[in-house]
């Protein structure tokens, strides 16, 4: 263990980098079961997104990154195909939804059930801590 005061580390358990890498992939599978909530998770999945795209594990950025690229590409194609759906009915709406829920759902499973297939290890992570510069006043 380093004893020098400027460096700090910290654990970063394997178990939630794990998570992190399914986080989502479950935001996905769970929105898409429901028909509203794709809408609100478009926004969360940013979130989770920033969160998670530069974790100090870079599998975890690349098993975000994958299921936001399957995300946003199915809302992608839907929001602007829906644009020309005629009249005011929910048939069109319905089958989107399908089309979408038949793509998200099985990679989404695909993709958990191979994050929690792969060997995750502990991550020692240095931090140094900068000084902080005064502001004159």
């Amino acid at each position: 263990m380093d004893t020098d005061p400027a460096t700090a580390t910290r654990m970063i358990s394997g178990r939630s980098s794990r998570f992190a890498a399914m986080q989502m992939d479950l935001g996905n599978l769970i929105s898409m079961l429901l028909p509203p909530l794709p809408l609100l998770w478009f926004g969360g999945s940013m979130l989770i997104y920033a969160l998670h795209r530069h974790h100090p594990n870079p599998r975890v950025g690349y098993y975000t990154q994958r299921a936001a690229y399957l995300f946003y590409a199915v809302m992608g194609a839907i929001i602007p195909i829906g644009t020309f759906f005629p009249g005011r009915g929910i048939t069109p709406w319905l089958v989107a939804w399908g089309v979408g829920l038949a793509v998200v759902v099985p990679w989404s499973l695909w993709s958990i059930s191979r994050i929690r297939r792969e060997h995750w290890p502990d991550l020692e992570i240095t931090a140094e801590s900068h000084p902080v510069e005064e502001i004159p006043s």
